[in-house]
């Protein structure tokens, strides 16, 4: 098989991907999902609990979220709390997204006979959007994506001779199975099941009778190993009743609702529609999300000569939305399994994708570098270092390149995906370094202080104790961040929000024992208008300053509510 990228730029890809991986992956503000501060929340409240379980959590309803393979997991990286960074939470999840990058390089030469092709798969995947944005923070997918493919991806690697294993290959399925289960919900057994029988059954030559004699007993095997590793949960746990109803009941059988007006009318229409599920899922591919449209077109026209192995790809492809096409709430998240299975399929089919889809991806790419470009020049809160300015400049140059020399657009749309992901990371980085966090006589300050801090999502305060370790964090409504007077009345220690073009003002008798810049994340449509003319830091940053009221010394705070939970 040929491929139109040399080998050389396919290695620098990958040199590039791990450097846009690694880079940041500490970062409070790197791409991800707002699931990662109720698990954090719930891994510190474990560890503090001193037992593996039953899971801890102050937040009403959100405890047994997940199942408890992803909380033991950061209970682990964390060293029981002794270790506390983002960086140890995440570490991790950047080893399952190298693994599975692995697996679908040697599944890629085994399907194509080609080491560039498998590579080039495995820089597909990773130039994904949404592989980067859940593959890198503390959360399930990582580890579900990779328990949940490792049987396939070695059924492609070794062949049907591993499927026809009567003990091996069922007792490594059915663990492999048994750890998404724990990682992430016993819903996946479903799908993963379905894919494994039509995979034996497209081996057969799709002979019913022959597959329910050789294989149906080897699924059910797979099925009951997975389940009953799952079941440990409710084996171990003091509390399993609590899990039946937060987990199966509310968080598994409660996607089946109706969530507008109707199970049909939502199937079909509206947000949670299927069509919706189909365009999000093919959005989880970032700037390639028209190659994969392009890659569907090729395999509808060229379905006769397709080979078996890329059969078998599309039937995980299309189980799995078939499967998450039946809940009423609909969500691309839920097909990040099946983005391996289409990156594969992409390096295969690279030659034939028409350049005109990736050219779309160049231009979008483009407009996002831009539009980081002259944020950077926008901001004069801080100075960017030089390597930031050639890091766009850089990328820019590529995206033109690729847009003026079609023999270089697929190699470019490539590059660009990490020099933008890359550009993204870096345009905040001044915000995790000295500007946006607390100096150390403040910290020193407030050890063993209760602290309130604007709160704008659940657990949000988990973000403000690796900003100030050692402190007792709790959250007020976000809207009353700039409200000193109501603040000042309620707190003895407490964070406040101003303007950063104004002289702030503390309260009489009141003492600002720190400050530090942060970003806002909601703004209105005036000030969206007003950055669009170039006032950028004015509206898009705060300066946060820790306030010290010394006249609520002693106050009783115990029965206001944590916004935060």
């Amino acid at each position: 098989m040929q491929t139109p990228i040399s080998i050389p730029s396919i290695l620098f890809g990958l040199v590039l991907a791990c450097i846009t991986y690694l880079y940041g992956v500490d970062s409070r503000f790197a791409p991800k999902n707002g699931d990662e501060y109720p698990y954090t929340h719930i891994v510190r409240m474990t560890n503090a609990s001193d037992a593996w379980l039953p899971l801890q959590s102050e937040m009403i309803g959100i405890k047994n979220t997940k199942p408890p393979l992803l909380f033991w997991q950061g209970m682990l990286s964390s060293e029981h709390g002794n270790a506390w960074s983002l960086f140890n939470l995440r570490w991790p999840s950047l080893v399952y997204t190298a693994l599975t990058t692995l697996l679908i390089v040697l599944s890629a030469v085994a399907m194509s006979k080609n080491l560039s092709a498998g590579v080039l798969a495995g820089v597909i995947w990773l130039a994904f959007f949404n592989t980067y944005r859940y593959g890198r923070p503390y959360l399930a997918e990582p580890p579900e994506i990779f328990w949940l493919s490792l049987p396939f991806f070695l059924l492609l690697i070794v062949g049907k001779r591993l499927a026809d294993s009567r003990f091996l290959f069922p007792l490594i399925t059915g663990f492999a199975f048994g750890c998404a289960l724990l990682y992430k919900s016993v819903a996946y057994i479903v799908p993963a099941c379905l894919v494994l029988s039509l995979w034996y059954w497209q081996w057969r030559d799709r002979r019913v009778m022959e597959c329910i004699q050789r294989d149906l007993l080897k699924v059910i095997s797979i099925g009951l190993i997975a389940l009953g590793l799952f079941a440990l949960w409710f084996v171990l746990d003091p509390d399993p009743l609590a899990i039946w109803n937060e987990f199966v009941i509310g968080e598994n059988a409660g996607k089946f609702a109706a969530r507008n007006t109707s199970y049909l009318k939502d199937f079909v229409w509206g947000g949670d529609s299927v069509g919706m599920l189909l365009v999000t899922g093919v959005a989880n591919a970032g700037f390639l999300t028209f190659a994969v449209f392009n890659l569907f077109y090729l395999a509808i026209r060229d379905r006769k000569p397709m080979s078996t192995e890329e059969k078998l790809l599309w039937i995980w492809i299309a189980v799995f939305f078939i499967i998450f096409s039946l809940p009423s709430q609909r969500s691309g998240r839920y097909l990040l399994p099946i983005m391996p299975a289409i990156a594969i399929l992409l390096a295969i089919h690279w030659q034939q994708l028409n350049r005109w889809t990736l050219w779309i991806g160049l231009v979008l790419q483009g407009i996002v570098l831009v539009a980081l470009a002259w944020l950077s020049w926008n901001i004069y809160l801080w100075s960017y270092p030089v390597w930031h300015w050639f890091l766009l400049l850089g990328a820019i140059g590529i995206v033109l390149a690729g847009l003026v020399q079609t023999r270089f657009t697929k190699t470019a749309t490539l590059l660009a995906c990490f020099l933008t992901m890359l550009s993204l990371s870096s345009s905040i980085m001044p915000l995790d370094g000295v500007a946006g966090r607390f100096d150390t006589k403040t910290i020193t300050a407030l050890q063993g202080k209760t602290v309130w801090f604007p709160c704008d999502f659940r657990a949000k305060d988990e973000e403000y104790r690796f900003l100030i370790p050692g402190a007792e964090i709790k959250g007020y409504p976000a809207s009353e961040a700039k409200n000193l007077t109501q603040l000042a009345n309620r707190y003895a220690y407490f964070a406040v929000q101003a303007p950063v073009n104004t002289k702030f003002a503390p309260c009489p008798d009141c003492e600002v024992i720190g400050e530090r810049l942060e970003m806002r994340a909601r703004h209105s449509s005036d000030e969206i208008k007003a950055m669009l003319l170039g006032q950028v830091s004015d509206n898009l940053f705060v300066k946060e300053y820790i306030v010290f009221a010394p006249f609520n010394i002693g106050k009783d705070t115990s029965t206001e509510k944590d916004a935060c939970r």
